[in-house]
């Protein structure tokens, strides 16, 4: 059994641009493993990613020199094939793949791959995507090339899941995804890590509520900006996106827009709300929610796939039933009578630490991938 310093270890990631949920796993992968590279199919230096990574060693696939390879890569998709196959990665002991939409697994000439999976790709197996093409003048023509396209890339994606050695999956949501989509039953399920709380400041009383992301349409926040315009409170909106515009225009003069925040701005944002928002319809697992609780902010979500894994009723957060206006303003009025407990609240947090992220994630690569 080789001692995981003396193997050669490599690690792939769909892309670099946005930093979300999935590149803090990467981030925290690479702090485990901080001489693996990371390859991807374009890494953009100008990104909040850019920051993030900016001393790692990233090795980008050709697909990154083509002009406005970032908006490329979504209608250019068929090619996802053909990027990951110009690399080889038979070189390596063994291939950790954090993967969700460019499928990001089965690497050429690996010995063992390990892949965290995020989700299988939305777009191949009927999940909600944040691109409303339906909403284009051309989406007709969009949607028959993407029957084509999907059925031919659905068929790659299970066929290189059958070449990983063993799945890891950031949810037990995920895990029954891989189940059903790749047959697979072989996985672990290794909740992703979440950051201790940046000093904050703390307001006499919490006077808004909070929600926030990549703004897209699956995330449903035309719905909790009318929900907090029903309910009569003020609403903070964190992150940028293509429904921004569109969402400003329902706005009340109760929403306030941030834009992007830095890390000690987000967690005053967390500490003085009166809870988090969240309404996305499959969420893979829910990161945000725990995010808030690691500040004693409590979420109001919807109850449904991941959210069920990371809020605990009545404890950490309420659920709504339906996604609509009224039964989101609802749970708003409800968490307003509950006297919160945030010890419990931070306490929930805490069981999802990077410290036990990185305990487990390296049991697993020592049992499956011959480390020590």
């Amino acid at each position: 059994m080789l001692h995981s310093t003396c193997m050669r270890i490599a690690l792939v990631h769909d892309y670099l641009n946005e930093f979300g949920g999935a590149e803090r796993v990467l981030l925290a992968l690479s702090e485990i493993y901080p001489k693996a590279p990371i390859y991807t199919i374009y890494f953009k230096k100008d990104s909040p990613c850019g920051k993030e990574f900016k001393d790692k060693k990233i090795i980008q696939s050709w697909f990154s020199y083509l002009p406005f390879a970032d908006k490329l890569i979504s209608p250019l998709r068929f090619l996802v094939p053909l990027v990951w196959n110009s690399f080889n990665f038979s070189k390596y002991d063994l291939v950790i793949t954090s993967a969700s939409w460019a499928v990001t697994k089965g690497m050429k000439g690996a010995k063992k791959e390990i892949c965290y999976l995020h989700t299988p790709p939305r777009y191949l197996w009927g999940y909600d995507t944040s691109r409303d093409w339906q909403s284009l003048w051309f989406a007709g023509a969009v949607k028959i090339y993407a029957l084509v396209v999907n059925h031919f890339m659905r068929m790659y994606d299970f066929t290189q899941a059958q070449k990983v050695t063993y799945f890891i999956a950031n949810s037990k949501n995920v895990g029954r995804r891989i189940e059903k989509f790749y047959r697979r039953k072989d996985y672990a399920v290794v909740y992703p890590p979440i950051e201790s709380p940046h000093a904050t400041s703390y307001m006499l009383h919490s006077t808004h509520y909070l929600t926030g992301g990549r703004m897209v349409r699956t995330k449903n926040f035309d719905l909790i900006i009318k929900a907090c315009k029903k309910a009569d409170v003020k609403l903070k909106i964190f992150g940028s996106g293509v429904e921004e515009k569109n969402l400003r225009k329902i706005a009340s003069n109760k929403v306030e827009f941030l834009g992007r925040v830095s890390d000690d701005e987000l967690a005053n944002l967390y500490t003085n709300a009166n809870a988090f928002i969240v309404a996305q319809k499959d969420e893979d697992f829910g990161m945000t929610p725990l995010e808030a609780a690691s500040y004693g902010t409590p979420t109001i979500a919807f109850r449904a796939e991941g959210y069920l894994e990371s809020v605990v009723e009545g404890k950490t957060g309420l659920f709504f039933n339906e996604l609509t206006t009224e039964a989101i303003a609802k749970a708003i009025k409800k968490s307003e009578k509950i006297k919160w407990n945030k010890d419990v609240i931070r306490n929930h947090a805490k069981k999802f630490s990077k410290e036990r992220f990185e305990n487990e994630v390296r049991s697993i690569i020592q049992k499956y991938a011959g480390t020590s």
